[in-house]
């Protein structure tokens, strides 16, 4: 099973500001679910109490949150209290590609698991309390999928690349 970290990281790596994304980049949300619709994506309890509530779970793909709140219950998702056991699961329920979607914390414990990384690169320097970690740039081949200027209802210039692990 290939293990997918997917993300839009501005340039001084913050991903989020008080539960929210730091930016608005329509094109990227489309990307965004393109990729993962059809997968099981993994995320951190936070991360998921931020997804606006209609659309929580996220549609069309199996929701894994992870928690350390034993008590913690939402509707039609799979709640684990490690990571390792929310991947095992993935794996077992057949998966071919995990998707990993936050936040900073469940990115930190994840990136060395990595095969792939889906990075937004925002041409932007917000403020933020969630942050992408770094990664060793040498371990991966890139290619750059798509590019896109700031316009009407993106906010930044941005372009989508995807990091492979050389083995």
């Amino acid at each position: 099973m290939i293990i997918s970290l997917i993300a839009a990281v501005g340039k001084n790596h913050v991903i989020g500001a008080n539960g929210d994304l730091p930016w608005s980049l329509p094109t990227d949300m489309k990307f965004f679910s393109k990729t993962t619709r059809g997968h099981h994506v993994l995320m951190g309890r936070k991360n998921f109490d931020s997804i606006p509530e209609k659309y929580r779970p996220l549609p069309g793909r199996p929701n894994l949150v992870v928690t350390r709140k034993t008590d913690f219950k939402a509707n039609d998702i799979d709640v684990f209290h490690d990571i390792k056991s929310a991947i095992d699961f993935a794996r077992e329920k057949g998966e071919d590609e995990l998707f990993i979607i936050g936040g900073g914390e469940i990115y930190n414990q994840t990136i060395d698991l990595a095969d792939r990384l889906y990075i937004t690169h925002v041409d932007a320097a917000p403020n933020g309390d969630a942050h992408f970690p770094e990664f060793d740039h040498s371990t991966f081949s890139v290619e750059e999928i798509a590019s896109y200027s700031k316009d009407d209802v993106h906010n930044f210039d941005f372009k989508i690349c995807l990091y492979t692990k050389k083995h």
